[in-house]
């Protein structure tokens, strides 16, 4: 297989950011597309390119395919809340726009498994948007992929925030319906190989695994290997009931996305993949070892740029830890100098204390300490923080100076927590963002978190408010 130069379209979605780091070890250079620049080049990967490109603004397109063999059509917009299908389809025409007037030779999109008889608006658009790539005339190979067990992937931590977070399991009764999940080993393979089976013509494959089976018995099966058992009683209740804010509540995964995953969870979703199988074979990893597999990778929600690589958090993750953190803080906009911003930021603990609601922190202090779980206060005498700092029972875990303090919640609750300051610079205004992640380790972490949420709002609310008013006072006096 020789090297390509390819354009990864949704470099920091689930498949995106898991599917760069294969290609990259085939050889391949890579032109990583997002609208999250920042992000993007924070994973440090060799050999690749990032860019800011937004699907839904066509001028970011321009010269984005220029000496370009093959693209990755990963972009869905599965967050948004309001017209999806509008938006899929004008992504997909302003990138068929420019697909008609590059050199690109072949373009692999990645779709959904379709029934003729579901109506839900993230499958239509899944379809339409194949249909508007295959106008430009660049042959287009779609492949229809079902669910996709691995660490990360939404429906697979639906199921496993569910098991793990709730006592009783009350599903509605799209648990019956059925599917083929494929393990995102599997499914990378299969994109991967693609580019050594090139097309003149467009052609549809579906993906699958090897077991065609219902989300009751996937949850049961989840529940076998992880040791979490529940008890398991469907409701007949109609899609239109289901509170698509409980589930999200009780899961890490984002409202918007679990009413699109469940809108298409209403029907039996086969796949007829025999025509891959035969271009691409594989071995193809049971349901089992697919879960299994999605155990070893789910320490890799703390292998990420916004936890710094301290080796500390390697030894307090957990399997019964959320992949994707629950969050709480508050954004505000100022007119104070990033400089000014940080000087203050940096000053947190100590006899300053934490800015807002200072007895609100002692209390939270002393209970730890009635726990047995001595904080030692104090902090560092200079001014300037530095990685390892400890701050009372925080731990500086990630800097970025000028821009994001990342701090590590170290007293007794059940879960993995971290608290971080992030200033933004966009010229004429900056924003400061003080804000709480948190990976609640099973129902008492999800309980924690629920009683914490509304008092993490109001502090930070406080404590934004305060940092933002110490550094007006200082830029006037600057």
């Amino acid at each position: 297989m020789g090297k390509k130069r390819i354009l990864v379209l949704g470099a920091n979605g689930y498949i995106g950011q898991n599917l760069i780091p294969a290609l990259i070890k085939q050889g391949h250079m890579i032109t990583a597309a997002t609208r999250q620049l920042d992000w993007a080049r924070a994973q440090n990967w060799p050999n690749t390119q990032c860019c800011y490109v937004d699907l839904l603004a066509a001028k970011t397109l321009n010269n984005i395919m220029t000496n370009i063999d093959i693209v990755y059509f990963l972009v869905h917009s599965m967050a948004a809340n309001n017209n999806l299908i509008e938006q899929e389809c004008l992504a997909a025409l302003n990138v068929k726009n420019v697909l008609k007037h590059s050199q690109v030779k072949q373009v692999i999109y990645l779709s959904a498994l379709q029934n003729p008889c579901c109506h839900s608006q993230h499958l239509m658009a899944r379809k339409l948007t194949g249909e508007i790539l295959r106008e430009s005339k660049i042959p287009l190979t779609e492949i229809r992929a079902p669910i996709i067990i691995g660490a990360g992937s939404a429906p697979y931590e639906i199921i496993r925030d569910m098991t793990y977070n709730l006592l009783i399991l009350t599903p509605p009764r799209w648990v019956r319906s059925k599917s083929c999940p494929i393990a995102l080993e599997n499914m990378l393979y299969y994109l991967t190989q693609l580019i050594a089976h090139p097309t003149n013509e467009h052609r549809i494959l579906d993906a699958g695994g090897p077991e065609y089976i219902d989300y009751q018995t996937l949850f049961k099966r989840f529940m076998q290997i992880s040791g979490k058992y529940r008890p398991l009683i469907p409701l007949p209740i109609p899609i239109r009931l289901i509170s698509i804010q409980f589930i999200s509540l009780v899961t890490s995964v984002s409202p918007s996305i679990t009413k699109s995953l469940i809108q298409g969870l209403q029907h039996n979703l086969p796949a007829n993949d025999q025509a891959l199988k035969q271009l691409i074979p594989q071995k193809l990893l049971s349901v089992d070892e697919a879960i299994k597999q999605a155990f070893i990778h789910s320490p890799n929600a703390i292998n990420k740029a916004d936890w710094g690589s301290d080796p500390i958090l390697k030894t307090k993750w957990c399997d019964q830890y959320s992949y994707y953190p629950k969050d709480a803080g508050f954004t505000l906009t100022t007119r104070a100098t990033s400089r000014t911003i940080w000087q203050i930021v940096q000053q947190i603990g100590g006899k300053r204390g934490y800015f807002y609601a200072n007895i609100l922190w002692q209390l939270r202090a002393l209970i730890d300490d009635l726990m047995l779980n001595k904080v030692k206060y104090g902090r560092p005498i200079r001014e300037e923080l530095y990685l390892s700092d400890m701050i009372d029972s925080w731990k500086v875990i990630n800097i970025k100076p000028g821009h994001q303090l990342t701090l590590l919640f170290g007293m007794k609750a059940p879960g993995l927590g971290r608290l971080t300051f992030t200033i933004k610079d966009y010229g004429k205004y900056r924003t400061l963002d003080v804000r709480a992640w948190w990976h609640a380790a099973g129902f008492s972490g999800l309980m924690y978190w629920l009683i914490m949420s509304p008092i993490h709002r109001f502090i930070f609310k406080g404590m934004a408010k305060k940092i933002n008013k110490i550094a007006l006072i200082m830029h006037k006096k600057q």
